[in-house]
């Protein structure tokens, strides 16, 4: 699926880090000499709100997708991404972390949340692939299950017109150097669950 443009929507909840994913994705492309574009919207920023991304990789335009054009919708959240699923074109892949953040309205019994495998299921109704990744687990076995992140930019890479090698130097220049081992393993796992 390489080409030299990709439009990518990145979907989670607050402290997922979502906008770590999208300053890497950002400073590879650069480094690669490809022009990058993206916009952040942060909801309720705190832990927990809804957050999006937009990250236009080789478009010299707009800075947001559009409904129905993305290549590739990356959800660090189950139900996030089903919330945004409307941005994948029907050629789009939806790479998908199954760990569910459950919001206060579950934890408290006022609602309920959907089974993991009903939200894929719908996914599989809009787009063309659906990679259900268990980020969250591949992230504890790196050794840190904060770095969820970094799993799912693993993933992301075979998607992305940028090399493997550039997203690593990027993740090197982006993360504090005490956590460089546990996010390279990371990334490396992301990698070998999508390949």
């Amino acid at each position: 699926m390489r080409t030299s443009e990709c439009d990518v929507v990145v979907v989670g909840v607050g402290g997922q880090g979502v906008i770590l994913i999208s300053e890497i994705i950002g400073r590879a492309a650069l480094k690669e000499g490809l022009s990058v574009r993206g916009v952040e919207t942060h909801g309720m920023a705190q832990r927990g709100g809804s957050v999006i991304n937009h990250i236009r990789v080789g478009c010299r335009y707009s800075a947001m997708i559009s409904p129905g054009s993305a290549d590739v919708l990356l959800a660090m959240e189950p139900a996030e991404g089903l919330r945004y699923a409307h941005y994948l074109s029907p050629e789009g892949v939806a790479l998908v972390n199954t760990t569910p953040v459950l919001p206060i309205t579950v934890t408290t019994g006022q609602a309920s949340y959907p089974a993991v495998e009903e939200i894929l299921d719908l996914l599989r109704g809009i787009a063309s692939m659906v990679r259900a990744i268990d980020a969250t687990g591949l992230a504890a076995r790196a050794g840190s299950p904060q770095a969820t992140n970094v799993v799912m930019l693993g993933g992301l890479a075979r998607y992305l017109p940028i090399g493997g090698a550039t997203l690593l130097e990027a993740l090197t220049e982006s993360v504090p150097a005490k956590f460089l081992d546990i996010n390279r393993k990371a990334f490396e796992l992301g990698k070998i669950e999508v390949e």
